[in-house]
């Protein structure tokens, strides 16, 4: 799949080691639609993701816009396990 290069640089992002900071939703969801997934509101702020036949659930951060470490690890993991990785 070719990716736009604001969705390549998402997805770089999100595979960083060590994971890095100041990733906003936006962007991971923007990437995640682009890949094809599924994205609907669950209550209150979660988000589900329906992708390659996985899917989870993810808090969308509030009050800030940009995703802590710890659910950037989540979305790694459930990329992987949906058979995406940066080209």
């Amino acid at each position: 799949m070719s990716y736009r290069s604001k969705q390549s640089r998402t997805l770089s992002a999100i595979f960083d080691s060590p994971i890095r900071a100041g990733i906003s939703w936006r962007e991971v969801e923007s990437l995640l639609v682009h890949l094809g997934a599924e994205v609907t509101q669950g209550n209150g702020s979660r988000i589900r993701v329906y992708l390659n036949g996985r899917k989870a659930v993810f808090h969308k951060p509030h009050p800030q816009k940009e995703i802590d470490k710890g659910a950037l690890r989540s979305i790694k993991k459930f990329l992987i396990g949906a058979g995406i990785s940066p080209e």
